[in-house]
């Protein structure tokens, strides 16, 4: 980790507080098994459905038909999904912003996993990215498995059993590690796209240019604690 550290840099590491559980959970169900620009661009067209509004709250979610939601590019089950979340928000069973920052993680997991396409990778998601919990560590999550093998210079992924392991040592900063793992995968995916086009430059006679995949040194606000956290991680 010391070595992944010293070639990312300083943790841009960003969290959403100003967002409520209900919409950090439609957005993580958007993002389920799909590129990000992809689910940007769902959930923009998802957002005009109510133009004056921020977001759609649950009660316009709820007065949808299931075939608006398809429309803007929902899946069947992510729609399915979108709207349980709503209807469990208006049940209580998805907490305020005010309750939920009082829950342990553990906690918070176990409440939402009831509601429909939503598990403990979504929930994780919520933790890191809306409440800026520090100890979460998604390993199940392809990207942080796959960072970690870039990182480490292994062969195959690690199974999440062997990750979780492993991840002991960064305790309680595991969400931090994970922001260093998706880092890793990032400049790796770069490296080989960069090989790529490369090889297809060759084999043109002619330059190619190199294309950066998204969300690759993307601008966000660094860590307070950035200095504490590295340290630490890099001694594990």
């Amino acid at each position: 980790m010391r070595g992944l550290i010293r070639d990312v840099g300083v943790c841009l590491w960003e969290s959403h507080v100003e967002r409520s559980p209900y919409e950090s959970l439609v957005r993580a169900v958007a993002h389920q098994q799909l590129h990000g620009k992809a689910a940007e661009n769902i959930l923009a067209r998802f957002i005009a459905l109510t133009p004056k509004k921020d977001f759609p709250a649950p009660p316009d979610v709820l007065a949808m038909p299931l075939e608006s939601l398809r429309a803007v590019g929902f899946s069947n089950a992510k729609a399915l999904a979108i709207q349980d979340i709503a209807k469990k928000t208006k049940a209580g069973v998805v907490p305020t912003a005010k309750t939920i920052a009082k829950m342990d993680d553990e906690a918070i997991i176990e409440r939402l996993v009831q509601i429909r396409g939503v598990g403990r990778w979504t929930v994780e998601m919520l933790l890191i990215f809306q409440l800026g919990r520090p100890d979460v560590f998604p390993v199940d999550d392809f990207g942080v498995r796959n960072g970690f093998r870039v990182a480490y210079g292994l062969p195959d992924l690690p199974t999440p059993k062997a990750l979780l392991a492993r991840g002991e040592a960064w305790r309680p900063f595991r969400s931090v590690a994970a922001w260093y793992l998706w880092r890793a995968a990032d400049k790796d995916k770069l490296r080989r796209l960069s090989d790529e086009n490369l090889a297809l430059a060759r084999d043109a006679d002619e330059p190619v240019a190199i294309v950066k995949p998204d969300n690759v040194d993307k601008p966000a606000k660094p860590l307070r604690t950035n200095t504490r956290l590295t340290r630490r991680l890099g001694k594990a």
